[in-house]
């Protein structure tokens, strides 16, 4: 078998950043996967999942709640590696049409107090495996070291 094109990245150079993973067509329509890469992989240690499950229901709930982009939003969810999340949009994207998007998500995950959306029994299937102080800490990091400052090398796959 052929490899799927997320493997087929350098992920020993391979730093944080915001990148296309790929572009995929359903009939007419364009929709774009990026990679919203938070740690160094295999150089850094990995998200833990209370922090990650945090991270999605209060991205989800952002995304799919905000005017403008809502109604493109195919999904938001974690990397199997937990290393950084995926977001899927319907439409052409490059990386850098997202930046200011981010920067706002993320500010409001860093930000958030209270309830996290979505963290109860009836409305989830592990709402008991949340850490809004880590999510925040975790958003917080991505922020200052990544989205702030985020240049070119960020927002291409390395070669």
């Amino acid at each position: 078998m052929e490899k799927i094109a997320s493997f087929t990245v350098n992920h020993i150079t391979l730093e944080p950043g915001i990148y296309v993973s790929r572009k995929d067509y359903v009939g007419n329509e364009v929709i774009t996967t990026f990679d919203l890469r938070v740690t160094s992989p295999n150089d850094e240690p990995v998200l833990n999942t209370a922090e990650v499950h945090t991270i999605e229901h209060l991205a989800a709930t952002y995304l799919r709640n905000r005017e403008g982009i809502k109604e493109k939003v195919i999904y938001f969810g974690p990397m199997g590696c937990r290393t950084g999340f995926y977001l899927l949009l319907a439409g052409d994207y490059e990386s850098k049409d997202i930046v200011p998007l981010m920067v706002e998500m993320f500010e409001f995950i860093r930000d958030f107090e209270g309830e996290v959306p979505g963290a109860a029994p009836r409305d989830c299937g592990n709402y008991l495996d949340m850490n809004l102080g880590m999510a925040r800490f975790v958003a917080r990091m991505y922020l200052t070291r990544t989205l702030y400052g985020i240049d070119d090398a960020h927002l291409h796959y390395p070669e």
